[in-house]
């Protein structure tokens, strides 16, 4: 038992920035109606590589929420996090000033961080010398410069830090900032995940592991989680990012609530480099901890976001941990990866997907996985193939898996006034 009294904490603001669109309500339209934004990649000649597609976020300008010099010395996460996060702030009608700026936390996840500066700054090394690369590759390039520099175009000067734990960072920024504010510690945190991975040496590597989608006629039509004919993911990009504050610090100022975060686990598979425990154990583990936590009866839970990778490993494990932490309930509850559309945002994916989990709740709507035209057999849940769906979503899961053998599960539930 813990030894602190329980803050509830909600959800009161968020932004977005991915493939299907740069704003929230872009973002959750494109999902609802099952739009991929997937296609053959713009920002580097792919013709070398394999797998020549991504889900690029287009149309991004970085000068509408950063002043020119300043976008110029920073990479494009870092970016993609603070845009998301002033979109969130706005959206949670939240100042920052003097008064409240320690007790607001920013804990943004990524996976790689600022990999293409430092591909680009090796290239500046090697044709031009030691002496030409940039006094700022090292501030642009670390991961936790997302997170920093976010805190210091918003001033927020709480907690501050960024979890690196593969595809899982983003869910397990959100889950960390929930228990920073459930424990008191602060009244507020922007949190979620951030990523700007698709380049060519992240290509390359994820193609030499055979990780990666190689239905380069078709982009539109190769991120197919569940399908047997998946063949691997398709690289995304972007930003998600959630408001979370303290039940009565956002009551005290009439906050719009959009949802409640009621639980949150990680567990280990301690397995294999890239692969899941073949039955999925610690994923099931993790979806179980995260519904004691939340006190939360799998037969509550109205919608899962799943990791839902379409790579051959993870789809059908994850089936078989869906199954092994809700018993019956599995057959029962709608399930969509949103990763058919957005594409796979490594450590940007939690945040991004704990975004249309939340938005699945406060609208009662289930958005789709597209491209499931041949469900494998082992694949015999309720993917919400194709289109959208109206379904009332009272309480919801988002899972998110990383290389390394991290498992994280975050609950949420529709808000009510009374905890009972």
């Amino acid at each position: 038992m813990a030894h602190w009294q329980r803050k509830r904490v909600v959800v009161t603001g968020m932004g977005a920035i991915a493939a299907v669109g740069n704003t929230l309500t872009e973002f959750w339209e494109g999902l609802l109606s099952g739009r991929s934004g997937i296609d053959t990649i713009a920002s580097f000649d792919p013709s070398r590589h394999a797998s020549r597609i991504a889900g690029e976020v287009k149309g991004f300008e970085p000068h509408d929420y950063l002043d020119r010099k300043d976008a110029k010395r920073m990479a494009r996460f870092s970016q993609f996090a603070i845009a998301a996060s002033k979109q969130a702030l706005a959206d949670a009608q939240l100042e920052i000033c003097d008064l409240n700026a320690e007790q607001i936390g920013v804990i943004i996840g990524t996976g790689v961080g600022g990999i293409r500066v430092l591909e680009d700054q090796q290239e500046v090394y090697l044709t031009r010398g030691p002496s030409r690369c940039s006094p700022f590759m090292v501030p642009m390039m670390i991961a936790n410069m997302a997170a920093g520099l976010t805190a210091i175009h918003t001033g927020a000067r709480g907690p501050n830090t960024c979890p690196v734990t593969a595809c899982a960072a983003g869910s397990n920024a959100v889950g960390d900032a929930f228990r920073l504010i459930q424990r008191g510690e602060i009244q507020a945190a922007i949190c979620g995940g951030t990523e700007a991975a698709i380049t060519p040496l992240t290509l390359a590597g994820f193609a030499s592991m055979k990780a990666l989608s190689t239905r380069n006629d078709e982009p539109q039509r190769a991120s197919r989680p569940f399908d047997r004919d998946r063949d691997g993911f398709v690289i995304g990009e972007g930003s998600g990012i959630l408001i979370l504050e303290e039940l009565e610090h956002a009551r005290s100022r009439g906050a719009r609530i959009y949802a409640e975060i009621v639980g949150y686990s990680m567990t280990c598979d301690a397995y294999h480099m890239t692969a899941p425990v073949p039955e999925g154990g610690g994923a099931a583990r993790a979806m179980m901890l995260a519904l004691k936590d939340a006190e939360l009866q799998p037969e509550a839970i109205g919608y899962i976001n799943a990791h839902g990778t379409s790579t051959p490993a993870n789809d059908s494990t994850e089936t078989k941990a869906i199954k092994t932490a809700l018993g019956a309930a599995a057959y029962r509850v709608p399930i969509s990866s949103t990763k058919s559309m957005t594409g796979h945002l490594l450590g940007g994916s939690g945040g991004i997907e704990a975004v249309a989990t939340v938005m699945a709740i406060h609208t009662n709507r289930v958005p789709p996985t597209i491209n499931l035209d041949c469900p494998e057999d082992e694949c015999d849940l309720d993917y919400i193939p194709h289109h959208s769906r109206e379904s009332v979503v009272d309480a919801a899961l988002s899972n998110s898996f990383g290389f390394g053998g991290h498992n994280v599960t975050l609950a949420f539930r529709r808000y009510r006034p009374t905890a009972s």
